[in-house]
C-alpha cells in the first residue's frame, strides 16, 4: 500500500482525487493540503465525505506532507506546482503534478504561460503521463507530468494515425467542447450559471495553452512536426470533454481500413474504447468514468474522428491515479472505473 497526499485538495481535480483514491484498495490517503482561510475536516468542508474520510486540510507545511507521504499529487495551479515539485522530489518523494507546469520545454511553457519558469532542471525527469504513449516510462518514473484534460481527448483521438497524417501533411481541425469545471473552481463572471447556462460559445481560437501542449506530443509521436487549429467552447454542462477532429482524408485509406487502425492500435487498452464503425461516441458514456471512447466516420472526403472524456478524471485525476497505478507497481485499472 502506498501513502498519498494530495496538495490542493480544495479545486475540483483535488477533490476528485480523494474520491478516487478512496476507492483504491492499494492507497491510504494519509494527507489533505490546500490554502485555506480556516483548517478543518475535509468532510466538514465538503459533506459527503462523510464518514469517509475526516482528515484535517490544513495550508500547505512540505516537511509534515513528506513525513506521511511516500507520493504526492499536487493539484494546483499553473504556475505554483514548480514552486513546491522541487521540494518533495527532493526529499525522495514520487510526484505527480497535474498542472502543466512540466508539460511543455521550458522555452514553449514561458511563452504560453508567459512567467519564467523556475524549475527547468526538472525537465529531464518529469515522464509526460499519458499511458497509451508512455506506459514503460511511466512505471520507471519518480516524476509524472499529467497531461492537460483537451491534450488527452486530442491526442488519443490522433496517435493511431498521427505518423500517416504527418506524411500526407494533412490539416488538423480540433473542435473542442468542455463542461464548466475544465476551469477549475474559482470566482469568475464569465463561469457563473447566468453566463453558462443556455449558452455555448468559443474562446481561445487557436490561442488556448493546450494547443502547443497537443503540437508537441504529437509532434514527438510522428517523428515531423505536427500543427493543430485548436478551437475550444464551453459547454453548459458540469463535466465532460467532446472534441470533434477533421482531417480531409485525401491518401487516407477508407473508414473500415481507419477503423482496423484504431482497434489494432487500442485493443489492449484499459481505459480506451473504440465505437463500432459509423457510430460516435457522446459524453454520457464516459461521465464519471475514466474511459476515452473514440468514433470515426468518413464522408465526402473528409475523415471525422470523435473522441469523449470525462475532463475531472480521464483528463485529469482518474488518469492521475493511473499514473499512480502505473508508478507503484499495481495493477494499471486499480480503483477506477
Amino acid at each position: 500500500m502506498v501513502k498519498v497526499a494530495v496538495v490542493g485538495a480544495t479545486g475540483y481535480t483535488g477533490e476528485e482525487l480523494v474520491e478516487t483514491l478512496l476507492r483504491n484498495p492499494e492507497a491510504e490517503v494519509t494527507s489533505l493540503s490546500a490554502l485555506v482561510e480556516k483548517e478543518a475536516k475535509f468532510s466538514e468542508l465538503y459533506p459527503r465525505f462523510g464518514k469517509k474520510i475526516d482528515l484535517v486540510c490544513k495550508n500547505l507545511d512540505i516537511e509534515e506532507v513528506s513525513g506521511k507521504s511516500d507520493l504526492v499529487f499536487l493539484a494546483l495551479p499553473h504556475t505554483v506546482s514548480m514552486k513546491v515539485a522541487p521540494e518533495f522530489l527532493k526529499k525522495g518523494k514520487k510526484v505527480i503534478d497535474l498542472s502543466a507546469d512540466y508539460r511543455l520545454p521550458a522555452d514553449i511553457y514561458e511563452k504560453w504561460y508567459m512567467t519564467k519558469h523556475a524549475d527547468s532542471k526538472n525537465f529531464g525527469i518529469a515522464v509526460y503521463g499519458l499511458p497509451e504513449l508512455n506506459r514503460e516510462k511511466i512505471r520507471e518514473a519518480r516524476f509524472v507530468a499529467n497531461p492537460g484534460c483537451y491534450p488527452t481527448g486530442v491526442i488519443l483521438a490522433l496517435l493511431p494515425l498521427i505518423r500517416k497524417i504527418a506524411d500526407e501533411g494533412l490539416t488538423i481541425i480540433a473542435d473542442s467542447k468542455s463542461g464548466a469545471t475544465g476551469a477549475g473552481r474559482k470566482a469568475s463572471i464569465a463561469l457563473s450559471f447566468g453566463e453558462i447556462d443556455e449558452n455555448l460559445k468559443a474562446y481561445k481560437a487557436n490561442a488556448h495553452q493546450h494547443m502547443p501542449e497537443m503540437e508537441h506530443v504529437l509532434s514527438g509521436a510522428a517523428g515531423k512536426k505536427i500543427e493543430v487549429n485548436f478551437v475550444p467552447h464551453l459547454l453548459p454542462v458540469r463535466r465532460g470533454i467532446l472534441s470533434t477532429i477533421y482531417i480531409q482524408h485525401k491518401g487516407l485509406s477508407a473508414e473500415d481500413k481507419i477503423h482496423k487502425m484504431y482497434t489494432d492500435r487500442y485493443g489492449d487498452e484499459p481505459f480506451v474504447r473504440v465505437s463500432k464503425p459509423g457510430e460516435l461516441p457522446q459524453l454520457q458514456d464516459v461521465a464519471g468514468t475514466n474511459f476515452c471512447d473514440i468514433g470515426i466516420k468518413v464522408s465526402r472526403g473528409m475523415l471525422v474522428i470523435v473522441s469523449v472524456i470525462d475532463n475531472l478524471l480521464k483528463g485529469a485525476s482518474g488518469q492521475a491515479v493511473q499514473n499512480m497505478n502505473l508508478m507503484c507497481g499495481f495493477d494499471e485499472s486499480t480503483g477506477l472505473a
